[in-house]
């Protein structure tokens, strides 16, 4: 078996050299799905997951802009079509210096099993530039905006490609672009999600992703009778995840420690409670400060330069701000300090050293695909609602992902129960290739 692995991996590294995250994703998936397609004849010698690591479009464009300065800018812009074997393609876009062609072609592999595992229909997909929207003026972001959407309008189309936002692209940025693909097509349709509740949008959508890993987090701790309530949360990244997460956890009655940035974390040894989250959503969202200033506010708190908060002890833990961010040494820190259970809030955050001892020391580990579902699944139901020319209420539309999250819960125990112990990562793979692989053979060879 390990030799069939190998040479599948050999065969997808040969044609995607200098691509470390992407092959990362797909090892992790080849060494879950492989034993369970040799063993089932009818996906065996199909070269399915050959075609899945395969996208079907990479679109690459320059994206020229002009600053506050006037002077001429250039980024590069992209978007990944991947997979469309059970429905257009769906995935963010993500404005980031780090985003280049194997960080997005991770992320839109990874949004292909995700995608299956909601149930919904919907292919997968990621896009962005190496565009940093840090410090730029409302005008500037206006400006790159709109020239990005003057290529990619001929890319996507509510039937074809609905892209969404990732890092760096939260409502402002929608807004943009969605108006200026509106000028070039002159046309409304649903071909964005995470619009204005006003125009098109899905009420919770920016909660979406938070309470989503929360709600699969509570599921996880209840297949052991337990429950977040009085649990120790330490959260990573301060964005629309790690606030959202944050919130639901004080719902349930946990309680939160931590929070970060590019810059460093914070640690509250009193707690972060709902006053100090909305000062922290004030602070990110409205005057887009850093973390530090927290500890201005809240002089009992520290901050703790360049570093994640994986030191600090707790029962749960949230990695939600990007790849990578939980490395060995983080895991073995968080496993001594009496950490129980951790949910991918992030993109892969935890690196495959760091996964491997969380499943060798058998505790709860939700690997982002299935944890972090909710966001593109309440993206699912904005497109479903823009389809419908209908708006569904807020109570509506999280009882809608809650459903979701606990249907995806299910599908990991189906296909990871391993005598007693569940091993999410192998379920959430196995579930999600599944329902592809199914339409893909029924599709024929395209």
């Amino acid at each position: 078996m390990k030799e069939i692995i190998s040479q599948f991996i050999s065969e997808v590294n040969e044609r995607n050299q200098n691509e470390p995250e992407f092959m990362q994703a797909v090892k992790e998936v080849a060494e879950n799905v492989i034993p369970y397609i040799v063993q089932n004849d009818i996906y065996y010698g199909q070269n399915i997951l050959l075609r899945i690591a395969e996208p079907e479009r990479v679109i690459s464009f320059r994206v020229a802009w002009i600053d506050d300065k006037e002077e001429i800018q250039v980024n590069r812009g992209y978007r990944i079509e991947m997979n469309s074997a059970i429905g257009p393609y769906k995935g963010g876009l993500r404005f980031h210096p780090s985003v280049n062609l194997s960080v997005l072609k991770f992320l839109a592999f990874e949004q292909t099993f995700k995608n299956s595992l909601t149930t919904l229909p919907m292919g997968g997909g990621k896009g962005g530039s190496d565009f940093d929207p840090k410090g730029k003026s409302d005008t500037e972001i206006m400006r790159f905006c709109q020239s990005f959407m003057t290529e990619l309008f001929r890319h996507i189309g509510p039937n074809r490609d609905i892209p969404a936002g990732d890092i760096g692209v939260g409502s402002r940025e929608i807004g943009y672009m969605f108006g200026q693909y509106k000028r070039l097509k002159n046309e409304f349709t649903g071909v964005l999600t995470g619009k204005g509740v006003s125009w098109g949008g899905s009420l919770i959508r920016p909660e979406a992703t938070g309470y989503g890993v929360v709600y699969f987090t509570q599921e996880m701790l209840e297949t052991k009778n337990d429950g977040l309530k009085n649990k120790k949360v330490v959260i990573s990244g301060s964005g629309n995840v790690a606030q959202y997460a944050a919130e639901k956890c004080l719902q349930l009655g946990a309680k939160i420690y931590t929070m970060s940035d590019s810059s460093g974390y914070i640690f509250d040894p009193e707690g972060i409670n709902a006053d100090k989250l909305a000062f922290i959503m004030d602070l990110k969202n409205v005057k887009r400060g850093r973390i530090i200033e927290y500890i201005d506010e809240f002089p009992n708190a520290k901050f703790f330069k360049g570093k994640n908060p994986w030191d600090v002890p707790c029962q749960i833990a949230l990695p939600c701000a990007t790849q990578n961010e939980l490395g060995e040494f983080d895991a073995q820190n968080l496993i001594k300090n009496g950490c129980i259970c951790v949910g991918e809030g992030a993109n892969m955050p935890c690196s495959p050293k760091a996964i491997e001892i969380f499943l060798k020391n058998k505790i709860l580990f939700a690997p982002g695909k299935a944890s972090n579902a909710g966001g593109v699944a309440v993206s699912g139901l904005e497109m479903a609602q823009n389809s419908l020319r209908y708006s569904w209420s807020r109570e509506e539309v999280d009882k809608r992902l809650e459903a979701i999250m606990k249907d995806i819960h299910q599908s990991c125990l189906s296909f990871g129960n391993e005598k007693g112990f569940i091993n999410y990562v192998k379920g959430a793979n196995i579930a999600g290739f599944v329902k592809v692989a199914d339409a893909m053979l029924a599709q024929g060879v395209v």
